[in-house]
């Protein structure tokens, strides 16, 4: 799993690291993954997926168990974590609370012994980047915690380091400052070029602000794409489950042919769909297709095969209706509807055809 990089060599390469903490059990699997210069790459997965201690070993608070990890082409398995010139964002913040938020910003500068008289400059320089300049002489505890996630963000710059990492950054602030501090965070990303790895199990936040996510599962990567590639077309039914919100069907495959499969579903009707990670004829498989990309009552042709369903239950949304309907004996198959599509006038109990392209449903492991 590798990227383009600049200058022939990634800024950040895992080389077949492994990690275990009682000899045994790998919690992280012959991880290969390479990171460009200025790129955004977000590690997501659910909670023991490996992605933290991914971070963890990157930054020098774990040991690796096996293989290398590369910055700038170096190996830095034996580099300790303060000799690594990375920045660090957490969760808590982890302010002093006995400095000032100058204070705070200073520190770092002072322990690379950089001279005394830029120092003001640099922290100036970093708090205006998060627009926090006026605080410069506050306490931590004057301040929300959007503000000090703020403060974090900019102690992590302040010093210009070759690499930021966060970890579950934003997991603290409640649900409209968070989305305000994706915005932000990429904007800053945007603006510097610095190379950042991020970890969270939030896949909206993933979506929003990276270049690339690597979405992990039991200490192996399933697919490292761009967050349009993961949506729309993810390898396998994992990370269609985990990546938005999503429909699945189990069915039989009935027969290939090139680019369309046929199954059968549970409750005896066919199918078909695009075939991306199924075995063969007679083997289990099971069906991903997204709200958004079913069709009510659409045209037969050949390119959109249609189900019947039963209307459940409609939720008004604003800009769509959800539907929750019930398809192949499953009651949980949902359905967006725009607010200015014609059909949108449904009631409980509809009988309705739903459709969808070929190319929009991906047959996939079960």
């Amino acid at each position: 799993m590798t990227s383009d990089t600049h200058n022939g060599q990634p800024h950040v390469r895992f080389d077949g690291v492994q990690k275990s903490y009682d000899g045994e059990t790998l919690v992280v699997k012959d991880l290969n993954l390479d990171i460009a210069k200025g790129e955004f790459v977000t590690m997501l997965g659910p909670s023991g997926s490996g992605k933290t201690t991914c971070l963890m070993m990157l930054a020098g608070f774990e040991t690796v168990t096996g293989g290398e990890i590369y910055l700038a082409g170096e190996p830095i398995n034996a580099t300790p974590p303060h000799k690594r010139n990375i920045g660090m964002v957490f969760q808590n913040y982890a302010l002093f609370p006995h400095m000032t938020v100058g204070e705070n910003l200073a520190f770092p500068l002072q322990m690379r012994k950089i001279n005394k008289a830029i120092v003001h400059e640099h922290v100036m320089k970093a708090l205006d980047m998060v627009q926090m300049d006026t605080f410069v002489d506050r306490m931590p505890a004057q301040l929300s915690g959007g503000q000090q996630q703020r403060i974090a963000l900019a102690r992590a710059l302040v010093f210009e380091p070759q690499l930021v990492l966060m970890d579950e950054p934003l997991g603290a602030l409640d649900k409209q400052l968070r989305e305000q501090m994706q915005y932000e965070i990429k904007h800053i990303h945007e603006s510097l070029g610095v190379t950042v790895v991020y970890v969270t199990h939030d896949q909206s936040e993933a979506l929003t602000m990276s270049n690339r996510i690597a979405v992990f599962n039991d200490g192996i990567i399933q697919q490292l794409a761009s967050p349009s590639e993961l949506y729309e077309h993810p390898d396998n039914s994992f990370v269609a489950h985990f990546i938005g919100e999503n429909n699945e069907l189990i069915g039989i495959v009935n027969s290939v042919s090139g680019n369309v499969a046929e199954v059968t579903l549970t409750d005896g009707e066919k199918v078909r769909a695009l075939p991306v990670n199924i075995g063969g004829e007679g083997k289990p498989t099971r069906l991903s297709i997204r709200p958004e990309r079913v069709m009510l009552n659409p045209p037969v042709s050949d390119d959109c095969p249609t189900l019947n369903g039963t209307v459940l239950e409609l939720i008004y949304l604003g800009d769509h209706v959800r539907c929750r309907m019930r398809v192949a004996g499953k009651d949980e198959f949902i359905v967006k509807i725009p607010n200015d599509a014609d059909d949108k006038q449904l009631a409980v109990g509809d009988k309705v055809r739903l459709g969808w392209k070929v190319a929009d449903c991906r047959a996939l492991d079960v």
